[in-house]
């Protein structure tokens, strides 16, 4: 127990940082897409808000996903331990569970209007690449660590799978963030078990209907599930326009327009209340 909590921090910043390494060499060896706005105009406040983040998270939360983990096994909280259900089928179940909780919270995101404004900044980025995943508004982190801690109660999830899920869930956001080139025929095969590049960058298109789909991070069978998948954008991935229909201006790119975007800005258009015109 005890080890597993003084080396899970550093487990999980040496994935961050390996994966964040290589999706940054892969970019730059093999982009998909050409950039107008340069990376000394985006990165600095992508990665900046991302340490905010991770400040915060370490203040304000006195206990971690998998501390709490371990102390439900201890004390017998949550579904699984409950059901005694044996660690070699409650790692993987609790991995699918968590992950299936993520995407329903994400949805939730797209939903309310008011979880909406602060979720709009991750996809008020005017390009798409490795640091678009790391891009998420403090107070929206602060929720999902809140809403993170309650499923892993409720769950009894085995702190195991917690740690290994944090480490997926980090690792396929940067992935199906990444600017990278990735072949059809590997992209057809692999999106049925991980959300690709591809398939995720219909959701940050400025497409209302493109940015109501494809929600998932990690696994991409709830998309399919629950019929919000879409296969393609409109306007090919080449020609869609990244971002939302507010904040188009390159100035918004600084960390402190970003930390306000949320107090800004008409909320009516959020997307699941958004109707496109009919043609």
């Amino acid at each position: 127990m005890d080890t597993l909590l003084s080396t899970e921090p550093f487990v999980r910043l040496a994935a961050f940082g390996i994966i964040l390494a290589a999706m940054i060499v892969w970019e730059l060896l093999a982009p998909r897409r050409d950039q107008k706005i340069g990376r000394s105009a985006r990165w600095p406040s992508n990665i900046g808000v991302v340490v905010l983040d991770t400040v915060l998270v370490r203040l304000l939360f006195p206990i971690g996903a998998a501390a709490l983990a371990l102390l439900a096994e201890a004390r017998g909280w949550g579904l699984l331990n409950a059901l005694n259900v044996p660690a070699w089928s409650a790692i993987p179940l609790g991995i699918v569970l968590l992950d299936l909780a993520i995407y329903l919270q994400h949805v939730l995101f797209h939903a309310v209007p008011a979880l909406w404004r602060l979720h709009r900044m991750h996809h008020a980025d005017l390009e798409f690449d490795v640091t678009t995943g790391i891009r998420f508004h403090p107070i929206e982190i602060l929720l999902s660590m809140g809403i993170k801690l309650g499923v892993v109660a409720a769950l009894g999830t085995p702190a195991i799978a917690v740690l290994l899920f944090e480490i997926l869930l980090n690792g396929t956001s940067m992935f199906n963030h990444g600017n990278v080139e990735l072949p059809a025929r590997i992209d057809r095969v692999l999106r049925w078990i991980v959300v690709t590049p591809e398939m995720h960058r219909v959701h940050h298109s400025i497409k209302p209907r493109e940015t109501n789909s494809n929600f998932g991070f990690n696994l991409p069978w709830w998309d399919r599930l629950f019929g919000t998948y879409r296969d393609q954008p409109e306007a090919g991935h080449l020609g869609m326009t990244i971002g939302i229909e507010q904040f188009r201006d390159a100035h918004e790119q600084r960390l402190d327009r970003m930390l306000t975007q949320p107090f800004r800005d008409d909320v009516r258009r959020y997307p699941l209340g958004h109707r496109e015109p009919t043609r």
